[in-house]
Protein backbone atom coordinates (compact mmCIF):
# COMPACT_ATOMS: atom_id res chain seq x y z
CA UNK A 1 0.00 0.00 0.00
CA UNK A 2 1.43 3.42 -1.28
CA UNK A 3 1.62 6.42 1.13
CA UNK A 4 -0.49 8.14 -0.65
CA UNK A 5 -3.36 5.01 -0.30
CA UNK A 6 -2.93 5.13 3.58
CA UNK A 7 -3.35 9.11 3.92
CA UNK A 8 -6.53 8.60 1.85
CA UNK A 9 -7.86 5.60 4.08
CA UNK A 10 -6.88 7.77 6.77
CA UNK A 11 -8.73 10.93 5.95
CA UNK A 12 -12.06 8.79 4.96
CA UNK A 13 -12.19 7.37 9.06
CA UNK A 14 -11.29 10.76 10.52
CA UNK A 15 -12.11 13.51 7.63
CA UNK A 16 -9.33 14.74 7.48
CA UNK A 17 -5.50 13.94 6.43
CA UNK A 18 -2.86 14.53 8.82
CA UNK A 19 -0.24 16.83 7.97
CA UNK A 20 2.40 14.87 6.70
CA UNK A 21 5.27 15.51 9.45
CA UNK A 22 5.55 17.52 12.62
CA UNK A 23 7.29 19.81 11.12
CA UNK A 24 4.45 20.35 8.57
CA UNK A 25 2.27 21.36 11.36
CA UNK A 26 4.91 23.80 13.01
CA UNK A 27 5.42 25.36 9.68
CA UNK A 28 1.70 25.87 9.19
CA UNK A 29 1.12 27.33 13.01
CA UNK A 30 4.19 29.49 12.07
CA UNK A 31 2.04 31.68 9.98
CA UNK A 32 0.76 34.11 12.99
CA UNK A 33 -2.43 36.66 13.21
CA UNK A 34 -0.77 39.79 11.16
CA UNK A 35 0.47 37.54 8.31
CA UNK A 36 -3.04 35.92 8.23
CA UNK A 37 -4.71 39.22 8.72
CA UNK A 38 -2.85 40.66 6.10
CA UNK A 39 -3.82 37.47 3.41
CA UNK A 40 -7.41 37.93 4.80
CA UNK A 41 -7.48 41.79 3.92
CA UNK A 42 -5.51 40.69 0.26
CA UNK A 43 -8.03 38.13 -0.34
CA UNK A 44 -11.24 40.98 -0.12
CA UNK A 45 -9.20 43.25 -2.03
CA UNK A 46 -8.59 40.82 -5.21
CA UNK A 47 -12.27 39.76 -4.55
CA UNK A 48 -13.37 43.35 -4.86
CA UNK A 49 -11.72 43.94 -7.97
CA UNK A 50 -12.57 40.60 -9.06
CA UNK A 51 -16.18 41.11 -8.47
CA UNK A 52 -16.55 44.55 -9.58
CA UNK A 53 -15.49 43.89 -12.81
CA UNK A 54 -17.37 40.86 -13.10
CA UNK A 55 -20.46 42.13 -11.80
CA UNK A 56 -20.56 45.65 -13.47
CA UNK A 57 -21.71 44.00 -16.84
CA UNK A 58 -24.53 42.95 -15.19
CA UNK A 59 -25.55 46.21 -13.83
CA UNK A 60 -24.34 48.10 -16.98
CA UNK A 61 -26.03 45.47 -19.15
CA UNK A 62 -29.45 48.20 -20.33
CA UNK A 63 -26.49 50.70 -21.89
CA UNK A 64 -24.40 48.10 -23.49
CA UNK A 65 -27.31 46.56 -25.22
CA UNK A 66 -28.06 49.97 -27.18
CA UNK A 67 -24.56 50.58 -27.56
CA UNK A 68 -23.47 47.27 -29.18
CA UNK A 69 -26.65 45.83 -30.22
CA UNK A 70 -28.40 49.20 -30.94
CA UNK A 71 -31.17 48.80 -29.47
CA UNK A 72 -32.66 48.36 -26.25
CA UNK A 73 -35.70 45.78 -25.52
CA UNK A 74 -33.96 42.78 -28.02
CA UNK A 75 -30.05 44.01 -27.55
CA UNK A 76 -30.76 43.75 -23.64
CA UNK A 77 -32.64 40.62 -24.18
CA UNK A 78 -29.48 38.93 -25.80
CA UNK A 79 -26.21 40.44 -23.90
CA UNK A 80 -28.52 39.42 -20.33
CA UNK A 81 -28.66 35.84 -21.64
CA UNK A 82 -25.98 35.15 -24.29
CA UNK A 83 -23.28 37.69 -22.46
CA UNK A 84 -23.92 35.84 -18.96
CA UNK A 85 -23.64 32.23 -20.44
CA UNK A 86 -21.02 32.26 -22.67
CA UNK A 87 -18.92 33.53 -19.67
CA UNK A 88 -19.93 30.73 -17.66
CA UNK A 89 -19.50 28.65 -20.24
CA UNK A 90 -15.96 29.83 -20.26
CA UNK A 91 -15.58 28.84 -16.55
CA UNK A 92 -14.36 25.67 -16.44
CA UNK A 93 -11.92 26.14 -19.09
CA UNK A 94 -10.15 28.90 -16.63
CA UNK A 95 -10.85 26.13 -13.81
CA UNK A 96 -8.94 23.26 -15.71
CA UNK A 97 -6.36 25.24 -16.64
CA UNK A 98 -5.84 27.32 -13.54
CA UNK A 99 -6.76 24.96 -11.38
CA UNK A 100 -3.84 22.83 -12.83
CA UNK A 101 -1.16 25.40 -12.41
CA UNK A 102 -2.17 26.41 -8.80
CA UNK A 103 -2.19 23.28 -7.82
CA UNK A 104 1.31 22.64 -9.77
CA UNK A 105 3.34 26.30 -9.28
CA UNK A 106 1.09 27.60 -6.35
CA UNK A 107 -1.62 29.80 -5.66
CA UNK A 108 -0.20 33.63 -5.51
CA UNK A 109 1.40 34.23 -8.62
CA UNK A 110 -2.00 32.62 -10.69
CA UNK A 111 -3.89 34.79 -8.44
CA UNK A 112 -2.09 38.13 -9.02
CA UNK A 113 -2.24 37.18 -13.08
CA UNK A 114 -5.96 36.31 -13.24
CA UNK A 115 -6.61 39.82 -11.52
CA UNK A 116 -4.91 41.52 -14.70
CA UNK A 117 -6.51 38.96 -17.38
CA UNK A 118 -10.33 40.06 -15.93
CA UNK A 119 -9.32 44.06 -15.19
CA UNK A 120 -7.69 44.21 -18.78
CA UNK A 121 -11.45 42.43 -20.36
CA UNK A 122 -13.10 45.00 -18.42
CA UNK A 123 -11.45 48.00 -19.29
CA UNK A 124 -11.54 46.45 -22.94
CA UNK A 125 -15.20 46.65 -22.85
CA UNK A 126 -15.70 50.12 -21.46
CA UNK A 127 -13.70 51.02 -24.99
CA UNK A 128 -15.64 48.91 -28.00
CA UNK A 129 -16.67 51.33 -30.75
CA UNK A 130 -20.89 51.23 -30.83
CA UNK A 131 -22.65 49.41 -33.52
CA UNK A 132 -22.99 52.45 -35.57
CA UNK A 133 -19.10 52.65 -35.50
CA UNK A 134 -18.39 49.08 -36.46
CA UNK A 135 -21.43 47.34 -36.92
CA UNK A 136 -21.62 43.40 -35.85
CA UNK A 137 -18.10 43.32 -34.57
CA UNK A 138 -19.23 45.51 -31.61
CA UNK A 139 -20.95 42.64 -29.91
CA UNK A 140 -18.70 39.85 -31.22
CA UNK A 141 -16.13 41.61 -29.52
CA UNK A 142 -18.22 41.75 -26.74
CA UNK A 143 -18.74 38.12 -26.45
CA UNK A 144 -15.02 37.47 -26.86
CA UNK A 145 -14.01 39.37 -23.76
CA UNK A 146 -16.87 38.31 -21.99
CA UNK A 147 -15.41 34.80 -22.59
CA UNK A 148 -12.01 36.37 -21.18
CA UNK A 149 -13.91 37.39 -17.93
CA UNK A 150 -15.19 33.93 -17.55
CA UNK A 151 -12.16 32.29 -18.09
CA UNK A 152 -10.68 34.27 -15.29
CA UNK A 153 -13.50 34.06 -13.03
CA UNK A 154 -13.50 30.45 -13.34
CA UNK A 155 -9.78 30.13 -11.89
CA UNK A 156 -10.36 33.00 -9.22
CA UNK A 157 -13.25 31.62 -7.25
CA UNK A 158 -11.34 28.94 -5.96
CA UNK A 159 -8.33 30.40 -5.74
CA UNK A 160 -8.66 32.73 -3.81
CA UNK A 161 -10.24 30.65 -1.31
CA UNK A 162 -7.83 28.06 -0.97
CA UNK A 163 -5.55 30.70 -0.10
CA UNK A 164 -7.02 32.34 2.42
CA UNK A 165 -8.28 28.85 3.95
CA UNK A 166 -4.69 27.61 3.98
CA UNK A 167 -3.40 30.93 5.86
CA UNK A 168 -6.28 30.44 8.19
CA UNK A 169 -6.27 28.71 11.74
CA UNK A 170 -8.58 25.95 11.98
CA UNK A 171 -10.75 27.46 14.58
CA UNK A 172 -11.43 30.75 12.69
CA UNK A 173 -10.91 29.79 9.37
CA UNK A 174 -14.95 30.18 8.16
CA UNK A 175 -15.06 33.88 9.56
CA UNK A 176 -11.04 34.87 7.91
CA UNK A 177 -12.39 33.23 4.65
CA UNK A 178 -15.91 35.42 4.19
CA UNK A 179 -14.22 38.38 3.91
CA UNK A 180 -14.04 37.19 0.46
CA UNK A 181 -17.37 36.69 0.20
CA UNK A 182 -18.13 40.27 1.82
CA UNK A 183 -15.29 41.63 -0.80
CA UNK A 184 -17.52 39.86 -3.62
CA UNK A 185 -20.72 42.14 -2.43
CA UNK A 186 -19.03 45.08 -1.44
CA UNK A 187 -18.19 45.37 -4.98
CA UNK A 188 -21.47 44.93 -6.08
CA UNK A 189 -22.75 47.68 -4.13
CA UNK A 190 -19.98 49.85 -5.33
CA UNK A 191 -20.80 48.96 -8.70
CA UNK A 192 -24.36 49.59 -7.90
CA UNK A 193 -23.73 52.97 -6.04
CA UNK A 194 -20.87 54.32 -8.93
CA UNK A 195 -23.57 53.76 -11.43
CA UNK A 196 -26.00 55.37 -9.23
CA UNK A 197 -23.95 58.53 -8.88
CA UNK A 198 -23.15 58.22 -12.73
CA UNK A 199 -27.11 58.49 -13.34
CA UNK A 200 -27.80 61.19 -10.91
CA UNK A 201 -24.99 63.28 -11.95
CA UNK A 202 -24.94 63.43 -15.75
CA UNK A 203 -28.68 62.04 -16.53
CA UNK A 204 -29.93 58.79 -18.83
CA UNK A 205 -29.15 60.42 -21.93
CA UNK A 206 -25.35 61.10 -21.42
CA UNK A 207 -25.38 58.08 -19.36
CA UNK A 208 -26.52 56.15 -22.66
CA UNK A 209 -24.50 58.48 -24.88
CA UNK A 210 -21.14 57.32 -23.09
CA UNK A 211 -21.01 57.96 -19.72
CA UNK A 212 -21.31 53.94 -19.39
CA UNK A 213 -17.92 53.15 -19.86
CA UNK A 214 -16.58 55.05 -16.88
CA UNK A 215 -17.23 52.12 -14.74
CA UNK A 216 -15.77 49.36 -17.04
CA UNK A 217 -12.64 51.90 -17.78
CA UNK A 218 -12.22 51.99 -13.47
CA UNK A 219 -10.84 48.79 -13.66
CA UNK A 220 -7.33 49.73 -14.60
CA UNK A 221 -6.57 51.45 -11.70
CA UNK A 222 -8.46 48.72 -9.03
CA UNK A 223 -6.94 46.18 -11.41
CA UNK A 224 -3.07 47.58 -10.70
CA UNK A 225 -4.43 48.23 -6.86
CA UNK A 226 -5.17 44.63 -6.57
CA UNK A 227 -2.15 42.78 -8.86
CA UNK A 228 0.42 45.20 -6.51
CA UNK A 229 -1.08 43.46 -3.13
CA UNK A 230 -1.46 40.09 -4.46
CA UNK A 231 1.84 39.85 -5.75
CA UNK A 232 3.41 41.23 -2.57
CA UNK A 233 2.17 37.57 -0.63
CA UNK A 234 4.15 34.81 -0.24
CA UNK A 235 3.12 31.74 -1.07
CA UNK A 236 0.44 29.52 1.64
CA UNK A 237 2.24 27.41 4.39
CA UNK A 238 0.77 24.50 3.13
CA UNK A 239 1.84 24.68 -0.47
CA UNK A 240 5.12 25.60 0.63
CA UNK A 241 5.07 22.47 2.72
CA UNK A 242 4.13 20.53 -0.38
CA UNK A 243 7.12 22.05 -2.11
CA UNK A 244 9.22 21.23 0.65
CA UNK A 245 8.86 17.79 1.52
CA UNK A 246 8.57 17.22 -2.67
CA UNK A 247 4.47 16.00 -2.58
CA UNK A 248 3.29 18.58 -5.31
CA UNK A 249 0.91 15.95 -7.48
CA UNK A 250 2.68 15.30 -10.95
CA UNK A 251 -1.04 15.82 -12.44
CA UNK A 252 -3.12 16.94 -9.82
CA UNK A 253 -6.54 17.03 -12.62
CA UNK A 254 -5.47 13.21 -12.90
CA UNK A 255 -5.25 12.83 -9.36
CA UNK A 256 -8.67 14.25 -8.41
CA UNK A 257 -10.63 12.95 -11.37
CA UNK A 258 -9.68 9.36 -10.79
CA UNK A 259 -9.86 9.17 -6.73
CA UNK A 260 -13.18 8.20 -5.68
CA UNK A 261 -12.67 9.58 -2.51
CA UNK A 262 -12.32 13.45 -4.85
CA UNK A 263 -14.96 12.59 -7.62
CA UNK A 264 -17.12 12.09 -4.50
CA UNK A 265 -16.57 15.38 -2.97
CA UNK A 266 -16.76 16.81 -6.31
CA UNK A 267 -20.28 15.96 -7.17
CA UNK A 268 -21.25 17.52 -3.50
CA UNK A 269 -18.97 20.68 -5.13
CA UNK A 270 -21.46 20.30 -7.84
CA UNK A 271 -24.79 20.74 -5.84
CA UNK A 272 -24.09 22.01 -2.66
CA UNK A 273 -23.84 25.50 -4.26
CA UNK A 274 -26.97 25.32 -6.14
CA UNK A 275 -28.60 28.19 -4.16
CA UNK A 276 -26.12 30.17 -5.36
CA UNK A 277 -27.15 30.86 -8.75
CA UNK A 278 -30.23 32.62 -7.60
CA UNK A 279 -29.15 33.62 -4.35
CA UNK A 280 -26.03 35.42 -6.32
CA UNK A 281 -26.83 36.17 -9.52
CA UNK A 282 -30.26 36.39 -9.74
CA UNK A 283 -30.74 38.61 -6.08
CA UNK A 284 -27.97 40.58 -7.06
CA UNK A 285 -26.25 41.21 -10.45
CA UNK A 286 -29.11 40.40 -12.09
CA UNK A 287 -31.81 42.30 -10.20
CA UNK A 288 -31.81 45.54 -11.59
CA UNK A 289 -31.84 44.19 -15.00
CA UNK A 290 -34.75 42.24 -13.84
CA UNK A 291 -36.59 45.06 -11.70
CA UNK A 292 -36.94 47.52 -14.72
CA UNK A 293 -37.54 44.80 -17.76
CA UNK A 294 -40.01 42.55 -16.34
CA UNK A 295 -41.66 44.61 -14.11
CA UNK A 296 -41.38 47.72 -16.21
CA UNK A 297 -39.76 50.60 -16.28
CA UNK A 298 -42.70 52.90 -14.77
CA UNK A 299 -42.20 51.08 -11.71
CA UNK A 300 -38.50 50.80 -11.21
CA UNK A 301 -36.17 52.92 -13.57
CA UNK A 302 -32.49 51.89 -13.47
CA UNK A 303 -31.48 54.28 -10.75
CA UNK A 304 -34.12 52.74 -8.31
CA UNK A 305 -33.63 49.35 -9.52
CA UNK A 306 -29.89 49.85 -8.51
CA UNK A 307 -30.69 51.86 -5.02
CA UNK A 308 -33.25 48.49 -4.04
CA UNK A 309 -30.23 46.21 -4.75
CA UNK A 310 -27.53 48.81 -2.77
CA UNK A 311 -29.85 48.26 0.26
CA UNK A 312 -29.52 44.55 0.25
CA UNK A 313 -25.98 44.29 -0.48
CA UNK A 314 -25.74 46.36 2.98
CA UNK A 315 -27.66 44.08 4.63
CA UNK A 316 -25.69 40.71 3.11
CA UNK A 317 -22.37 42.23 3.77
CA UNK A 318 -23.19 43.05 7.43
CA UNK A 319 -24.50 39.34 7.76
CA UNK A 320 -21.75 37.39 6.09
CA UNK A 321 -19.08 37.70 8.62
CA UNK A 322 -21.76 37.11 11.46
CA UNK A 323 -22.76 33.78 9.87
CA UNK A 324 -19.23 32.73 9.29
CA UNK A 325 -18.37 33.12 13.21
CA UNK A 326 -21.67 31.11 13.87
CA UNK A 327 -20.07 28.80 11.82
CA UNK A 328 -17.09 28.89 13.43
CA UNK A 329 -19.11 27.73 16.84
CA UNK A 330 -21.84 25.59 15.83
CA UNK A 331 -20.70 23.87 12.55
CA UNK A 332 -20.86 24.33 9.22
CA UNK A 333 -23.99 22.00 8.29
CA UNK A 334 -26.70 23.80 10.74
CA UNK A 335 -26.27 27.23 9.42
CA UNK A 336 -26.07 26.01 5.09
CA UNK A 337 -28.78 24.11 6.26
CA UNK A 338 -30.83 26.87 8.21
CA UNK A 339 -30.35 28.81 5.11
CA UNK A 340 -31.51 27.35 2.36
CA UNK A 341 -34.66 26.22 4.77
CA UNK A 342 -34.94 30.17 5.06
CA UNK A 343 -34.32 30.71 1.62
CA UNK A 344 -36.96 28.19 0.68
CA UNK A 345 -39.61 29.61 3.19
CA UNK A 346 -39.31 33.78 2.48
CA UNK A 347 -38.67 33.60 -1.41
CA UNK A 348 -42.83 33.54 -2.78
CA UNK A 349 -43.52 36.27 -0.99
CA UNK A 350 -40.42 38.41 -0.88
CA UNK A 351 -40.60 38.65 -4.93
CA UNK A 352 -44.36 39.06 -4.05
CA UNK A 353 -43.20 42.48 -2.56
CA UNK A 354 -40.84 42.97 -5.04
CA UNK A 355 -43.35 42.70 -8.00
CA UNK A 356 -45.56 45.35 -6.07
CA UNK A 357 -43.59 47.92 -7.11
CA UNK A 358 -43.84 49.68 -4.54
CA UNK A 359 -39.75 51.16 -3.61
CA UNK A 360 -39.85 50.45 -0.05
CA UNK A 361 -41.54 47.17 -0.12
CA UNK A 362 -39.02 46.00 -3.12
CA UNK A 363 -36.17 46.99 -0.45
CA UNK A 364 -37.75 44.73 2.44
CA UNK A 365 -38.18 41.90 0.08
CA UNK A 366 -34.99 41.76 -1.34
CA UNK A 367 -33.01 42.92 2.69
CA UNK A 368 -35.00 39.93 3.67
CA UNK A 369 -33.84 37.62 0.91
CA UNK A 370 -30.31 38.70 1.50
CA UNK A 371 -30.37 38.12 5.32
CA UNK A 372 -31.74 34.30 4.72
CA UNK A 373 -28.92 33.95 1.76
CA UNK A 374 -26.24 35.07 4.13
CA UNK A 375 -25.72 32.26 6.07
CA UNK A 376 -24.96 29.91 2.13
CA UNK A 377 -22.72 32.86 1.23
CA UNK A 378 -20.64 32.82 4.63
CA UNK A 379 -20.50 29.20 4.61
CA UNK A 380 -20.54 27.22 1.75
CA UNK A 381 -16.89 28.44 0.02
CA UNK A 382 -15.55 27.31 3.29
CA UNK A 383 -16.78 23.59 2.91
CA UNK A 384 -15.95 22.96 -0.58
CA UNK A 385 -12.53 24.08 0.30
CA UNK A 386 -12.23 22.28 3.02
CA UNK A 387 -13.35 18.90 1.19
CA UNK A 388 -10.45 18.62 -0.29
CA UNK A 389 -6.48 18.05 0.37
CA UNK A 390 -3.76 20.59 -0.73
CA UNK A 391 -2.74 18.50 -3.41
CA UNK A 392 -5.68 18.96 -5.42
CA UNK A 393 -7.78 21.68 -3.72
CA UNK A 394 -7.67 23.96 -6.52
CA UNK A 395 -8.01 21.56 -9.27
CA UNK A 396 -11.05 20.02 -7.33
CA UNK A 397 -12.34 22.49 -6.17
CA UNK A 398 -12.48 24.79 -9.08
CA UNK A 399 -13.86 22.41 -11.51
CA UNK A 400 -17.23 21.37 -9.01
CA UNK A 401 -17.89 25.07 -8.43
CA UNK A 402 -17.57 26.02 -12.27
CA UNK A 403 -20.00 23.01 -13.11
CA UNK A 404 -22.23 24.17 -10.64
CA UNK A 405 -22.27 27.95 -11.88
CA UNK A 406 -22.87 26.50 -15.39
CA UNK A 407 -25.95 25.03 -14.06
CA UNK A 408 -27.54 26.96 -11.68
CA UNK A 409 -26.10 30.24 -12.23
CA UNK A 410 -25.09 30.70 -15.44
CA UNK A 411 -28.27 29.72 -16.62
CA UNK A 412 -29.92 31.50 -14.42
CA UNK A 413 -30.84 34.95 -16.35
CA UNK A 414 -31.55 33.00 -19.71
CA UNK A 415 -34.06 30.51 -18.21
CA UNK A 416 -35.78 33.16 -15.79
CA UNK A 417 -36.72 35.61 -19.04
CA UNK A 418 -37.58 32.57 -21.05
CA UNK A 419 -39.92 31.28 -18.51
CA UNK A 420 -41.13 35.13 -17.41
CA UNK A 421 -42.11 35.70 -21.24
CA UNK A 422 -43.63 32.40 -21.39
CA UNK A 423 -45.30 32.06 -18.54
CA UNK A 424 -46.50 35.65 -17.85
CA UNK A 425 -45.44 35.50 -14.36
CA UNK A 426 -43.27 37.54 -12.80
CA UNK A 427 -42.67 34.97 -9.73
CA UNK A 428 -40.57 32.79 -11.78
CA UNK A 429 -37.08 33.80 -10.07
CA UNK A 430 -39.03 32.91 -6.22
CA UNK A 431 -39.65 29.47 -7.64
CA UNK A 432 -36.09 28.91 -8.86
CA UNK A 433 -35.04 29.86 -5.22
CA UNK A 434 -37.31 27.53 -3.48
CA UNK A 435 -36.16 24.60 -5.56
CA UNK A 436 -32.50 25.51 -5.30
CA UNK A 437 -32.47 25.67 -2.01
CA UNK A 438 -34.38 22.72 -1.51
CA UNK A 439 -31.38 20.59 -3.50
CA UNK A 440 -28.68 22.49 -1.11
CA UNK A 441 -30.51 21.37 1.84
CA UNK A 442 -30.62 17.53 0.26
CA UNK A 443 -26.71 18.05 0.28
CA UNK A 444 -25.93 18.90 2.96
CA UNK A 445 -27.54 15.70 4.61
CA UNK A 446 -24.60 13.90 2.81
CA UNK A 447 -21.74 16.08 4.27
CA UNK A 448 -19.70 15.43 6.95
CA UNK A 449 -19.02 18.14 9.77
CA UNK A 450 -15.56 20.16 9.03
CA UNK A 451 -15.83 23.06 11.77
CA UNK A 452 -12.27 23.12 13.72
CA UNK A 453 -10.53 20.44 11.98
CA UNK A 454 -7.09 20.85 10.33
CA UNK A 455 -7.04 21.06 6.40
CA UNK A 456 -5.70 17.48 4.44
CA UNK A 457 -2.36 17.41 2.64
CA UNK A 458 -2.62 14.73 0.65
Amino acid sequence: MTTSDRLDRTSDRHGAAPEQSGATAVDVAAANDKVVRKATVAGAIGSFVEWYDYGIYGLLVTYLAINIMGEADAGNLFLTNVGFLVSFIARPFGSVICGYLGDKIGRKSLLATLLVLISAATAAIGLIPSSTVIGVAAPVLLVLLRVLQGFSAGGEVAGAMSFVGEYAPDARRNYMMSFIAVGSFIALMFGSAFSAVLITALGEDTMTSWAWRVPFLLAVPLGYVGFYIRSRLEETPHFKVLREQNTVVRNPLRAALTSPRHLKAIALTIFLPALNGPGYYLLFVYMPTYMKTSLGEHNFSMLRALMVTAFSLVAIAICIPLMARLSDRIGRKPVLAYSAIAMALVSYPMFRLITTGEFGLACIGTIVLAIAFSGHAAVVHTVLAEMFPTTVRYSAYSIGFSISTIIFGGSAPLLMTELIESTGSNLIPAFASIITALITLVTVAFLRETKGQPLASS
